[in-house]
């Protein structure tokens, strides 16, 4: 990074608070959807996210994403690849509708975008915009038609896999199957590109994100992924293909998942991963994973992480794809801890007043927060509200 001016922190606070006036963040994923389905069957009466939920264990409510000069959140719309291709279709239509009613519950808080345009009207009416993302190619069951369906419904990207390899396309987390996309995976980029429905490589394994990268027309984006170079979890993003987003127009929007971020953390999650498998549990089987984790962790703390260690990736991603392709992805609601200060989504201004003492300007922080995210969705064809496909 070139060297520029240094701010004091009441400075930098100072700039923080002006960029995020006008300029607030839009973060690529949060799964509060999921915990939803899981802890409360869809019942907003008992998850009151208008109400503060902190302490709660909860990590979003709308008290707390104001706090955080959050502006507009892109909802997870996620199930597990585990679930029949029955059960997959039928829980990925019930996401979409808790998504719906929630922003009808809180439509003097929150309006659905999905578009641009969508997201600077919800800010003219001081409103948070509320986008939708598929979090997994699985959730297509194979068809176009189901993929045009769920842009119909508002969805304005989906993650080409989850966790496990789908027919058409291989996980950063799988055993290498295709060797990238089949050559129907690269129909579902093609036609992605042409309904408006961003390509999010967060998941894929690094050949999906070369070989997507070459096919896509419009810019593609990571919902919540950091710099493999960085920390080597294969979830992050190699350097080659930061690159190619220079070209492409594509973003990073870098996440806040300890072992993603945080390189000792990753080496405690493997050695989690390992003392799973010998009690026959998989690591990619969240349900069954995630409660082991916790468990092991009382048992062998995992070592800290903080926001010094998310500035270290976006830095990184900064340095090899460029100002104009990078973002926020924060994860929230996905797993069960976070960097320290970015414990939950009040934490936002915390990590820009880190990155303005280094030196980041408010036309660096704007790009970060929302403008390369908003350009994106206008380059990709995402189309504001109602228009459907053609």
């Amino acid at each position: 990074m070139t060297p520029v001016e240094r701010h004091d922190v009441g400075g930098s606070e100072a700039l923080v608070a002006a960029v995020l006036a006008r300029n607030p963040v839009i973060d690529g994923h949060n799964d509060l959807l999921w915990h939803a389905r899981k802890h409360h069957g869809y019942d907003w009466d008992q998850l009151d996210v208008g109400a503060d939920l902190s302490g709660t264990g909860v990590h979003t409510d709308l008290q707390r994403l104001r706090a955080g000069g959050v502006g507009a959140q892109f909802w997870s719309v996620y199930v597990p690849g585990s679930l029949s291709a029955e059960e997959i279709l039928t829980a990925t239509f019930e996401q979409i509708d808790a998504a719906h009613d929630l922003i009808r519950r809180y439509g003097d808080r929150l309006a659905l975008a999905t578009g641009a345009a969508d997201v600077e009207a919800a800010w003219a009416t001081g409103r948070i915009a509320s986008l939708l993302g598929a979090e997994g190619g699985h959730q297509i069951g194979g068809s176009l038609a189901v993929l045009r369906s769920l842009q119909a419904l508002g969805v304005r990207y989906l993650t080409l896999t989850h966790n496990d390899n789908v027919a058409w396309a291989d996980s950063a987390t799988d055993r290498p199957a295709l060797g990238g996309l089949s050559a129907f995976g690269r129909e579902v980029v093609t036609e992605m590109n042409r309904v408006g429905v961003l390509v999010d490589l967060s998941h894929v394994s690094a050949d999906v994100m070369r070989q997507a990268l070459e096919i896509s027309t419009a810019p593609v984006i990571f919902s919540h992924s950091s710099a493999r170079a960085v920390c080597p979890h294969p979830r992050n993003v190699p350097d080659d293909v930061l690159s190619g987003l220079t070209v492409n127009g594509g973003v990073c929007m870098v996440t806040f998942v300890p072992w993603f971020v945080t390189p000792a953390v990753h080496e405690w999650d493997l050695a989690a991963q390992d003392a799973a498998w010998e009690v026959g549990i998989d690591s990619r089987d969240l349900a069954a994973y995630q409660p082991f984790a916790e468990t092991y962790a009382k048992k062998v703390p995992p070592p800290r992480s903080t926001v010094a260690d998310v500035v270290a990736h976006l830095e990184h991603v900064r340095e090899v794809a460029g100002i104009e392709h990078v973002g926020l992805g924060g994860d929230y609601d996905g797993v069960e801890w976070l960097p320290e200060g970015l414990d939950d989504v009040s934490g936002y201004p915390r990590l820009l007043v880190a990155l303005a003492e280094r030196g980041w300007s408010k036309a660096d922080l704007a790009a970060l927060t929302c403008r390369n995210t908003l350009r994106v969705l206008s380059d990709a064809g995402c189309r504001s509200s109602g228009h459907g496909t053609s």
